[in-house]
């Protein structure tokens, strides 16, 4: 039991030897927080509840990329977005536009609340007006 103990305890600490400081994507620290700003305004496509500076996924990565290479190129951080939003829909965006292809988005869950809310309103108000012989009658305990 306490050579398991050792050998645990030594395999965890060469993870701890390994884990090393994340490195900037960019040299430049101006360049790399407007990355840094886009990014966390774009979808990531595969895991589609994070944003792509959060994702780990292959298609994040690739997606970083072609936003440093075009800050790099001198393209505005707007422009930037219009050609991710050109290219993939307004799904990419994490706040899309209110239009009329993303109204069931803004508009659907409200909705949904509303009606769900009314039908509960109903039932109980059914359930309320019903006589006690409807309901079953609880059970007596023996003791």
């Amino acid at each position: 039991m306490v050579k398991l103990f050792w050998v645990l305890l030594l395999a965890s600490l060469t993870v701890l030897v390994q884990a090393k400081e994340a490195l900037p994507a960019a040299a430049n620290p101006e360049l790399e927080a407007r990355m840094l700003r886009i990014t966390t305004e774009l979808r990531c496509l595969v895991c589609q509840n994070q944003t792509i500076a959060d994702s780990h996924a292959d298609l994040a990565v690739d997606l970083r990329k072609q936003v440093l290479e075009q800050l790099s190129k001198g393209s505005s951080d707007q422009q930037i977005i219009d050609y991710m939003t050109a290219r993939y829909g307004d799904f990419v965006l994490y706040r899309p536009p209110v239009k009329t292809t993303t109204a069931l988005l803004w508009f659907g869950p409200p909705a949904l609340l509303l009606f769900s809310l009314g039908v509960l309103f109903v039932v109980l108000r059914r359930r309320s007006r019903m006589p006690d012989e409807n309901f079953e009658p609880d059970e007596l305990d023996p003791a």
